[in-house]
């Protein structure tokens, strides 16, 4: 078994635990890994694994790997900030969004994604923390973003995603998830289908899950320290 391997098994039975513990079902939360960085090589050793979901931060680097990879029917969620004039690409060639964060950036990839590809599934990333320094939209817009959101064409809007402040306290954490959670709840009450709640890594997948994460996005405890990221 390589490193890889045994680091994926051993996050799938934290995810595992953390579920049991808190009245989940396991099956109900995905696990994305988080390959930024990281070799098409590595990509390969965790899909021997069976691993099949994959999320990348930047573009070209993406664009690139999912290329490589194309022979193995992989999923490929993009996770990272996204600029207005690299959306054409990620509309292109990716299945999944998480990082949404502007009407005009949704705009975009609903126009640019091509009608012969399955609509785009994306997920409204929500500032939970207050940060000005975060992606992310402010909690107050949201339900008005998330409507306009699920209006347009060739876009399907699957739910929410956040990436809080990094604490050390597990209440704390609790604390981050669950104003997510009570946001997508509400959504879902007004009327929104929903059923993506995307948030959790690898120092607080265990708090995420807790307060109803059904995607948690885990990088650093399958692949390792980060490799010298790029600036794509």
């Amino acid at each position: 078994m390589t490193t890889i391997s045994a680091n994926l098994q051993a996050v799938l039975a934290r995810i595992a635990a953390a579920a049991r513990k808190y009245g989940r079902n396991p099956d109900d939360i995905s696990l994305l890994a988080v390959s930024k960085t990281w070799p098409a090589s590595a990509v390969r050793e965790a899909v021997a694994a069976g691993q099949r979901a994959f999320g990348e931060n930047y573009v070209q680097e993406g664009v690139e790997k999912v290329a490589e990879l194309a022979s193995l029917g992989l999923e490929w969620h993009f996770i990272g900030p996204l600029q207005s004039n690299k959306t054409r690409r990620v509309a292109e060639v990716f299945d999944w969004v998480h990082s949404v964060d502007r009407l005009k950036i949704a705009e975009r990839l609903a126009a640019q994604r091509p009608d012969a590809l399955p609509p785009l599934q994306v997920c409204l990333q929500v500032n939970v923390s207050g940060e000005d320094s975060k992606s992310g939209v402010p909690m107050f817009e949201v339900p008005l973003l998330a409507r306009r959101l699920a209006s347009l064409p060739r876009l399907k809007l699957r739910g929410l995603m956040a990436i809080p402040e990094p604490l050390d306290d597990f209440v704390q954490q609790r604390q981050a998830f669950g104003l997510l959670h009570r946001i997508y709840q509400q959504l879902k009450c007004d009327g929104l289908t929903l059923d993506t709640l995307s948030m959790g890594m690898s120092h607080d997948l265990e708090a995420a899950i807790a307060e109803g994460a059904t995607m948690v996005r885990v990088g650093t405890a399958i692949f390792g320290q980060r490799m010298l990221e790029t600036s794509v």
